[in-house]
């Protein structure tokens, strides 16, 4: 069963968007199992940039199925969008799937977040204001919307009435406006109905492929380190990036999984606050943030830029079981003299070598650093592993050796062309 699980193995943003663009033209199915429209994918094709948020970045292949599975919740308006955005640049969109039971991001969920967010004060997460939280909230509280409410006018009025009497009565608390019935009813209907040529059984569709010896490649969004139960918690995300998360948010189960590949940048970024013990404030920081264009793809936020922690990357390969490291990014570092790795954290005088689970712990850690040499020279033109500096291969083979599991592909630029493939990964 040729089924692929790519997981970001650190805060996100680490180029997973390239490297599904790229694994896709080897794939027949690219599913997209959770989060919303609170992350970002950037595709370069030859002179041509994409950016998307819902729709998996699989869709720049004609023949390529795209399924946007029952984990994610789904934001019609932004969803509609990127639609439209791509049918106007010439992108066939006709092989998106839509889960039927994904559940809907309503203008409410964005409204409570930036009020939560904003009550939080110094104490805040850091969220995106897109209603992801608060979505994924009324999906665990069981008073959420979900895309089959959209296309039941009945159903969805019953439903629709219900959560904005208990919305509502949040938003008094806020001494904030509330909801109309009738402002949001047929506005959403509508959505419901142009939606309705993808929506299906999105788990069928998946596990049918996967009986037809089809090759199906599982995208989260986000990174291993934003995950709600193994991420730097409260500072994570509301849903599971972990590969285990692909079972849950697609409908397949565990025994269907064949490879799990980690998304790892060659230094490491996060956006939002939380402890970040690799974190470069200086000069050379600075540099990787331009050099990298280091600046969300959602919220267009400078990331935080720090050198590559194999601390977390050692925590990311266990709770996912990778077997295999997708290092992008690297030709970020080429202009560097010398580049740091975090080998370790140390706590009060001892030696940390695993990932902390306590948050005060973490705060209190310092990386323990080993500077290796750089390449001092341009990378951007190399297309076999050989082509790389000694130098830059030495610090691949560095990570591999701190973490344990082997570097099948290593991304150089930006570029679908910028990828050098050392092992198929189907």
């Amino acid at each position: 069963m040729p089924a692929v699980v790519l997981v970001g193995a650190q805060w996100g943003d680490e180029g997973k968007g390239k490297i599904v663009d790229y694994i896709s033209r080897q794939a027949d199915m690219v599913v997209r199992h959770q989060g919303g429209s609170n992350a970002g994918h950037t595709v370069v094709v030859g002179d041509q940039e994409y950016k998307l948020h819902l729709i998996p970045s699989g869709i720049l292949y004609p023949e390529t199925w795209c399924v946007i599975a029952n984990g994610v919740v789904v934001d019609p308006v932004i969803l509609l969008e990127e639609l439209d955005y791509l049918q106007q640049r010439g992108v066939r969109t006709d092989r998106l799937r839509i889960s039927a039971q994904a559940h809907v991001v309503m203008p409410y969920h964005k409204q409570l977040d930036r009020l939560q967010e904003g009550a939080r004060g110094a104490a805040k997460l850091g969220t995106t204001g897109r209603g992801i939280g608060p979505a994924y909230m009324d999906k665990a509280a069981r008073t959420g919307l979900r895309v089959a409410d959209l296309l039941n006018p009945a159903d969805f009025a019953a439903r629709l009435r219900e959560a904005l009497e208990e919305k509502n009565r949040l938003f008094r608390a806020y001494e904030a406006p509330g909801w109309d019935f009738d402002q949001l009813y047929q506005e959403f209907l509508d959505y419901g109905q142009r939606l309705k040529p993808y929506v299906t059984n999105t788990s069928v569709v998946i596990n049918r492929a996967l009986d037809e010896n089809k090759r199906v490649l599982f995208e989260g969004a986000q990174g291993t380190m934003l995950d709600i139960d193994h991420g730097t918690y409260p500072y994570v995300t509301s849903s599971h990036p972990v590969a285990g998360g692909a079972c849950i948010g697609a409908g397949v189960g565990p025994t269907r999984i064949s490879q799990v590949y980690g998304v790892v940048k060659a230094y490491t970024t996060r956006v939002g606050d939380g402890p970040f013990p690799s974190e470069l404030e200086d000069a050379i920081g600075e540099h990787i943030r331009q050099v990298g264009a280091e600046y969300g793809t959602t919220t267009n936020r400078p990331r935080r830029i720090g050198w590559l922690d194999t601390v977390v990357l050692r925590h990311a390969v266990r709770v996912n079981g990778m077997t295999g490291l997708i290092v992008t990014r690297l030709d970020v570092l080429d202009d560097l003299e010398r580049i740091g790795i975090v080998t370790a954290y140390r706590y009060r005088g001892q030696l940390v070598t695993d990932f902390p689970e306590s948050l005060g712990v973490l705060e209190e850690c310092e990386p323990v650093v080993e500077m290796v040499p750089g390449w001092r020279t341009g990378i951007g033109g190399a297309r076999r592993y050989e082509d790389l500096p000694p130098e830059a291969r030495e610090y691949l083979e560095r990570i591999e050796a701190l973490t344990g599991v082997p570097v099948r592909v290593v991304s150089v630029g930006r570029d679908r062309a910028h990828t050098i493939e050392r092992v198929p990964l189907f």
